[in-house]
């Protein structure tokens, strides 16, 4: 199970080898996404807060990067955080999501991308549920969910 220092660690000394690599243009990312999923994932964008019904889904199955398909979050770790945004407490497989060092809008945060295709899928932050005590705060529009 991944830890606050464990994310710090990826952040600034790289991160998990991806068991695989997706890799388009602009222009193909731009025909296959809305335009506002292009401006989260490809732009590093963020969704307005409580748009998608998605916070409030809370049946089984999982949630896959909605650029490369790539499942990356189980329901069994999503919980309702109260802040607009879908919340995991950790992802599927640990290669499946990459962190980087954010110190945009003068703060200093842990975004975290689809390791698999370098898509924008929020910020982890250290204020989630035990055990991890991780809170994934993910746009919603970045995510696709998969029935089980």
């Amino acid at each position: 199970m991944l830890n606050w220092n464990d994310l710090i660690k990826y952040a600034t000394h790289g991160n998990p080898t991806p068991p695989k690599r997706v890799e388009k243009t602009a222009q193909e990312w731009k025909a296959m996404l809305t335009d506002e999923e292009y401006y989260v994932t490809r732009q590093q964008g963020t969704e307005r807060a409580h748009s998608s019904e998605m916070c409030n889904l809370f049946e089984p199955g999982k949630y896959a990067c909605k650029c490369c398909k790539t499942p990356l979050f189980d329901a069994t770790t999503k919980f309702q955080s109260g802040t607009g945004w879908p919340s995991f407490t950790q992802p599927m497989v640990v290669e499946n999501v990459a962190y980087n060092k954010d110190v945009s809008y003068g703060m200093i945060r842990i975004e975290c991308v689809c390791n698999i295709c370098d898509a924008h899928l929020g910020h982890v932050f250290p204020d989630g549920p035990e055990p991890s005590g991780l809170r994934y705060c993910i746009n919603a529009v970045s995510l696709e969910k998969i029935k089980e």
